[in-house]
């Protein structure tokens, strides 16, 4: 559930899909217009310490201020006073990640009815008149590239199984998505279908051992998540069947990184986290500038295995700025 390298903004660089481009701009509303806020999914998580420490580098080369609040729980009920708080305090911009597609529409769009310019960053509201700027991976590819990653693994054959974290949550629902149907090109392969964990590691490792208990021949597992993954190598060291079932996880954050060294888990799809953090800060000072906005942004990714991890370093993600 997911700190990469930053991206220059002015030139697009390869990686950066532009999907569509609208001049949303208007006047700052905020109370500071120099100051901005990022609000991650969740505190202490090394994809969204990656991210902040992107969107820190920007807002200082940009002369931005920038701050960051996280909820302590991947949870909507608890980032929602975490948006409420910076609200009163009036920035004149803020990035956030939405940990529900639904359930946070209402506090972001009081956000934005105080004259506050919204930047969603990783996650999004399914409701896109909220923000003025969508940053986030194309999750979608990453649950295909995930899919033909693991068939490789397994010889395009037996049964395999997605675990996710909480439904609702626009990237990792859209990595399930994009796995589902990328797998279908295999007919070796047969889905056991999308379990969700609830963002928890332990109750990930729960759904393993009874998954094995019904299948004993799984042969691979798709976590879409760091609390997935993790759970999900619980499960399997549990079991006695590390290494024997192929696990590709989400995101490169140090433990992955060390799991993926140590064989625990196969392959990781790395995504562009601070990359991410950087064009948030570039659009929101865009809106608060009035210059134009891009709409939306997606970035790549990319399949890291243990024969080319040191060649893909640079996509590991941070602990600290």
């Amino acid at each position: 559930m997911r700190n990469r390298v930053g991206v220059v903004f002015g030139a697009l660089v390869a990686g950066v899909l532009v999907v569509s481009c609208t001049g949303n701009v208007g006047d700052s509303g905020g109370g500071d217009s120099k100051k901005l806020v990022l609000i991650p999914g969740v505190a202490d998580e090394p994809f969204y310490i990656s991210m902040q420490c992107g969107a820190e580098a920007k807002a200082e080369e940009l002369g931005y201020e920038l701050s960051t609040q996280a909820p302590t729980k991947f949870d909507a009920a608890q980032q929602t006073p975490v948006l409420s708080g910076v609200v009163s305090n009036k920035p004149g911009g803020i990035l956030i990640a939405p940990t529900h597609a639904t359930a946070m529409a209402s506090p972001m769009k009081q956000a934005r009815d105080a004259g506050i310019k919204i930047i969603e960053v990783d996650t999004a509201l399914d409701d896109t008149s909220v923000a003025l700027s969508s940053i986030a991976s194309d999750n979608t590819k990453g649950g295909e590239l995930a899919a033909r990653t693991l068939a490789k693994l397994i010889g395009d054959k037996g049964p395999v199984l997605v675990i996710n974290t909480k439904a609702g949550t626009s990237t990792t629902d859209a990595r399930a998505q994009g796995f589902e149907a990328a797998v279908k090109a295999f007919p070796g392969i047969t889905s056991l279908g999308v379990q969700y964990n609830n963002n928890e590691a332990a109750q990930a490792a729960s759904i393993v051992t009874a998954t094995l208990a019904a299948h004993p021949d799984l042969a691979g597992i798709f976590a879409t998540n760091l609390s997935s993954a993790e759970g999900a190598a619980t499960g399997l060291r549990n079991a006695n069947k590390l290494g024997q079932v192929k696990l590709v996880g989400f995101d490169a954050s140090p433990k992955q990184v060390e799991d993926l060294k140590a064989g625990t888990v196969q392959a990781l799809i790395a995504q562009d986290p601070a990359g991410i953090g950087a064009q948030g800060v570039e659009q929101a000072a865009a809106a608060l500038e009035g210059k134009p906005v891009t709409r939306t942004l997606r970035t790549d990714m990319v399949a890291i295995t243990q024969s080319d991890m040191d060649a893909n370093a640079k996509y590991f993600y941070k602990r600290k700025c």
